[in-house]
């Protein structure tokens, strides 16, 4: 079991890491953040929006099936959102810098912390 602050400080040495934070799905509020580049309270209750849009959209199309993680490609950066597995309300969103980060391993690391979290 891992505090958040600790989760978040451990994302942020992910290479080309530039923000991180943990965002409550059904109110668009954080529950703690890391490190700065983005207006990261505006890009979580943004974000709330696009978890929800596609929880309403796999709930139209009747799967039955989670979000395991949503990567959102912009030119310069990339924003990776991982809902909790213990609890899928929660979610994890990380900032990269696209041209120092890894993806993949980037995706390792939010696992690894996503699973340490408790609540």
């Amino acid at each position: 079991m891992s505090n958040i602050q600790e989760s978040l400080d451990s994302l942020l040495s992910i290479d080309g890491a530039m923000c991180a934070a943990l965002v409550d799905s059904s109110s668009g509020m954080m529950l703690g953040n890391a490190g700065s580049g983005v207006d990261i309270e505006l890009a979580c209750a943004g974000n709330t929006e696009v978890v929800r849009a596609k929880l309403k959209t796999m709930k139209s199309l009747q799967l039955n099936d989670f979000i395991e993680d949503i990567l959102i490609t912009l030119g310069k950066q990339y924003h990776i959102i991982r809902p909790l597995e213990n609890k899928p309300d929660i979610f994890l969103y990380i900032v990269l810098d696209r041209a120092k980060s890894n993806l993949a391993l980037a995706r390792r690391s939010l696992v690894d912390v996503s699973a340490k979290i408790q609540f």
